[in-house]
């Protein structure tokens, strides 16, 4: 066994002179421990390249530095010619060399056996069959605490048509069918509440890299951008709801270089987003909570080698490209369904000294997401035609420009059911970069624009009839200060970001559902960190505070308090 010939090595070098030889495997073992321990220190960023390289140099200088020494050493006492030297042991010694060699061997007998026993499971009779050992189980639990506070000369509810709740009129079927505490947005009063989330993953190796994917959330079946669970329900059972069923393929070459991704079903976000990877990334365009129902495909290609101490089976020095093809609502009542086309480019570089850059362009293309209104006298919501209505949206959050589709009766000017006025055809353009001269301490840089293409002045005014100035622009940046990863005990980071969202840049009902508590049309910060309790436990604060950008007075700051874990 390896372990009985290094001790016996070792023995031999207690016992006499120790021959050149022995030198040399000291001296390789030595070089070897080194080696790999330097390699793990690039890997966590405290050195670099370069830094390791001139430390394994100088090693292995200093190391044959001593062997020549000790070789001259020993010409000068060499034995005259026929004179054998035989170096003198104690008994107590040799039984303490031997009592060593039996523990170790023995060590490492019952080591060798027991791990043979676990692979054929010995004496298990009842042990489980193969095909449980193709599923994985994980999941997140997030417990939070979060304070809404709005500002004291905010618009009085429900004064203004900006703030009606018009995704629950929408879903109650027009304004009069609507309960009067829901058709109105809360702009005035100050709210606690205690929320939870449980997300629970199962994943199954169907057959070489195809794998299938189940998770399960928490959450409102009709909000796609939260899987928070408010802790106020007089006992009554939380909904539990299938969030991500997919089938996902990874093709892999014989480098270990995942070069294609193919995913189908109901899917995580396939686009690359932006800031720190364990934040979640920007939100600006896709609420982190959101999944994506279709299928995605990702193509990489690998620039080039490297001549760096770490692995290069990774992303650090290639360019990628996805596609995706989303159907956001069908209808056997008509032709015109509701799609989401996307497509995206973009380079990740890994740098010598552990800086990394990545970066992405993006095109988001909505198909027949825009108001229709029922054009047949008199103007009302026509339930023996419902095909009138499916421009409807299925959620919205609010900020973008709304048109009416019809009336609440032929008797009234009311309206009741409205809808998007303009099309969205977004341009998305986000980019992050790593500096990791303080590692283990990393700083962040990301930001990210989107600016809608498809809003169309003269088609929004013809909608609405009100000539409605273009906002389509959306902007954020941010940065990080820490550990890029807080899953262990003492570890931290903290982030600080300013981002501004005109009313019509973004579709408002897939971005951030906490800034301003969801939507559009608004601007500013948010500050917050996040520290370490132990592996797999930390807590996260965060601070934000936003103002619409045009309309009436409407301000709100939010505080969080997030107790995570991860299993």
């Amino acid at each position: 066994m390896a372990s009985k010939n290094q001790l016996m090595v070792l023995a031999l070098c207690g016992l006499a002179s120790v021959a050149q030889a022995g030198e040399k495997e000291e001296l390789l073992k030595l070089r070897s421990t080194t080696t790999s321990l330097i390699k793990q220190l690039v890997k966590q960023g405290v050195l670099t390249d370069k830094m390791a390289e001139e430390m394994l140099k100088q090693a292995e200088a200093d190391a044959q530095q001593q062997v020549e020494k000790q070789a001259a050493a020993k010409q000068d006492i060499a034995p005259e010619e026929g004179e054998v030297r035989v170096p003198y042991v104690p008994d107590f010694v040799r039984d303490d060399i031997k009592q060593q060699v039996r523990t170790e061997l023995r060590e490492d007998v019952v080591k060798e056996v027991m791990q043979q026993a676990k692979t054929q499971q010995w004496g298990m009779p009842n042990a489980l069959p193969e095909w449980t050992r193709r599923f994985t189980l994980s999941g997140d639990l997030r417990l939070r605490s979060q304070t809404e506070i709005e500002a004291s000369d905010n618009t009085p509810r429900g004064a203004w048509l900006d703030y009606y709740n018009w995704n629950a009129i929408n879903q109650n079927g027009g304004f009069n069918n609507t309960p009067i505490e829901q058709r109105y947005i809360n702009t005035n009063q100050d709210r606690h509440m205690f929320r939870e989330r449980l997300r629970l993953s199962v994943d199954a190796k169907i057959a070489e890299n195809l794998k299938a994917g189940v998770r399960l959330a928490t959450g409102n079946i009709r909000n796609p951008v939260s899987t928070n669970q408010d802790l106020a329900n007089s006992g009554i059972h939380y909904q539990f709801d299938i969030d991500r069923a997919y089938l996902k393929y990874d093709k892999i070459n014989n480098e270990g270089f995942k070069w294609l991704t193919l995913t189908g079903g109901r899917i995580q976000n396939p686009w690359y987003v932006g800031g720190a990877e364990f934040t979640g990334g920007s939100e600006l365009v896709w609420d982190t909570d959101l999944s994506f129902e279709g299928f995605a495909g990702t193509f990489r290609h690998r620039l080039g080698g490297s001549d760096s101490l770490y692995e290069l089976n990774d992303d650090s020095h290639s360019v990628f490209a996805t596609i995706g093809a989303f159907p956001l609502q069908e209808s056997a009542l008509s032709s015109r369904d509701k799609w989401l086309f996307g497509g995206q480019v973009g380079v990740d570089w890994g740098f010598d000294n552990q800086d990394a850059l990545r970066a992405g362009i993006a095109y988001y293309d909505y198909r027949n997401v825009s108001a229709r209104p029922n054009i047949t006298p008199p103007y009302t919501c026509d339930t023996n035609r419902p095909q009138n209505n499916l421009s409807v949206p299925l959620f919205m959050q609010g900020g973008n420009t709304l048109a009416p589709i019809c009336v609440e009766n032929a008797n009234t000017s009311q309206i009741s059911l409205v809808g998007l006025a303009s099309d969205f055809k977004i341009l998305n353009i986000n980019m992050s970069y790593d500096i990791a001269k303080f590692a283990p301490y990393h700083v962040i840089l990301s930001g990210d624009y989107a600016k809608n293409l498809g809003f169309n002045a003269q088609k929004v005014q013809n909608l609405t009839r009100i000539d409605t100035a273009e906002r389509t622009n959306a902007w954020q940046l941010r940065v990080d200060v820490g550990w890029p990863k807080v899953d262990h005990a003492g570890h931290w980071s903290a982030f600080a970001l300013y981002k501004s969202l005109e009313r019509d840049s973004v579709l408002d009902a897939f971005t951030d559902s906490d800034f301003h508590l969801g939507g559009t049309n608004t601007k500013g910060w948010m500050i917050g960190g996040h520290y370490g309790l132990m592996k797999g436990v930390w807590m996260t604060g965060r601070w934000l505070s936003a103002d619409v950008i045009s309309g009436p007075k409407y301000s709100n700051d939010v505080l969080q308090v997030d107790l995570n874990t991860r299993f």
